[in-house]
């Protein structure tokens, strides 16, 4: 039996291969029996990350995931937490499209604990409140990051755990990463060993859902 081909949308527009298909890696570096086909969304260099580069992102990515179902790929995957344009492709594609965010808050809601969201938008993503419901604790930005470029910058990590000792002070039990360059940068593993919480990466998160649903 062949591997299973799963499209993968990051809002990320970027030029640089290494990084468009950085998230694909991990999911086939997790899942071998799958093989991702990514792409990215065009003319959004900062990504998604507030009101207005999530709407002009939704008919961007509802456009590639159609072109991916077209093309033959068994599920889409929308590699960010904010999943801009997961329910309105859900509707239109008859295949499955999973969401970095929902898939998070769900992993996260089943450990029963305060959970403290740490993202870079100034509202929670409505998708990941939704599914955390009574779980959700308090949320938090590291200082000075606006874009998921700036957990790049060689501080990004120091103020990303940094943000995650504060949600802790705040009463978080569980940590969720809102932000899938997060994943990008390594966080949960670090915030992990600086912390001493469990923290779900969205991108594993997307990864083991996917897994479930074409399996």
């Amino acid at each position: 039996m062949g591997k299973k081909q799963i499209g993968l949308i990051r809002v990320l527009t970027t030029e640089n291969k290494e990084l468009l298909n950085l998230h694909g890696k991990m999911l086939m570096n997790w899942f071998p029996e799958l093989e991702v086909v990514s792409n990215c969304i065009p003319n959004q260099p900062d990504g998604v990350h507030d009101d207005e580069t999530e709407k002009a992102a939704i008919p961007k990515v509802l456009e590639l995931a159609q072109k991916m179902e077209s093309d033959g790929m068994g599920a889409v995957v929308v590699s960010c937490a904010g999943d801009p344009g997961v329910e309105l492709a859900t509707k239109k594609l008859a295949i499955p499209v999973i969401g970095a965010g929902r898939a998070a808050a769900a992993m996260a809601r089943v450990l029963e604990r305060p959970v403290g969201v740490l993202g870079i938008t100034e509202k929670v993503p409505s998708a990941i409140l939704q599914t955390l419901g009574s779980c959700f604790k308090a949320d938090a930005i590291p200082r000075g990051v606006v874009s998921t470029l700036d957990l790049m910058k060689p501080e990004g990590m120091a103020v990303t755990i940094e943000a995650g000792r504060e949600l802790m002070e705040r009463g978080a039990k569980v940590l969720l990463l809102a932000c899938t360059g997060m994943s990008t940068i390594g966080a949960a593993l670090r915030l992990r060993e600086a912390l001493g919480v469990p923290v779900v990466d969205p991108v594993r998160a997307e990864a083991a859902v996917v897994r479930l649903v074409v399996s």
